[in-house]
């Protein structure tokens, strides 16, 4: 299946800026990259770089949410399913050479205290991943308001942890958050236990 010109710019200006970050990545990369003329980019994109740095961060996010979901959804008992969520990305990590790291990371460091459109996919984004973890928790029964605290905890340790693991160049970080995140959830689930 032959990929649109307008998508093989978003999937190039994501990967770019996954790897480089939004001030280093420009637009005439973008274009050599994805394989079409800066006059596409600027067809497809006419606010620029802005423009397709908003649409390759959605990208990002979707592609991101599918792989949390899939690892989620991969064990019943929650603790495990957040397990399962360290062990994948620390997988991809490792495979990628430690340089695809989280897609919105680099962007929502640089555009930190800035009311821009990148700031806010950034925000939806996480959003969009702490929801698939609270939806988790809420089907396993808890309730709304422990399900949404831990699920921003559990965004906020894969995002730290993923940062030290690329630092570090190892899955390590990643395994000790996976393994501290699936006590934390397993203590919830022991508090909830009803006594005897």
């Amino acid at each position: 299946m032959q990929t649109s010109t307008r998508d093989r710019i978003v999937v190039a200006a994501a990967r770019l800026l996954q790897r480089q970050g939004y001030v280093g990545t420009g637009i005439k990369q973008i274009a050599q990259e994805s394989q079409a003329t800066l006059g596409s980019v600027y067809h497809f994109f006419p606010g620029g770089k802005e423009a397709v740095a908003v649409a390759a961060i959605r990208h990002s996010s979707a592609e991101f949410a599918a792989l949390l979901r899939q690892a989620l959804d991969s064990e019943e008992d929650p603790a495990d399913a957040v397990s399962a969520c360290t062990l994948r990305l620390a997988v991809e990590l490792r495979e990628s050479g430690w340089i695809d790291g989280c897609p919105v990371t680099a962007a929502a460091l640089e555009t930190l205290g800035t009311d821009s459109e990148i700031q806010q996919a950034c925000a939806d984004a996480l959003r969009d991943w702490e929801g698939l973890v609270r939806d988790k928790l809420l089907r396993c029964g808890w309730s709304s308001e422990e399900a949404g605290e831990l699920a921003v905890t559990v965004i906020s340790a894969l995002e730290g942890a993923e940062v030290t693991a690329q630092v570090n160049r190892s899955e390590e970080p990643l395994h000790v958050t996976g393994r501290q995140l699936a006590r934390l959830v397993r203590s919830y689930a022991i508090e909830a236990a009803p006594t005897a």
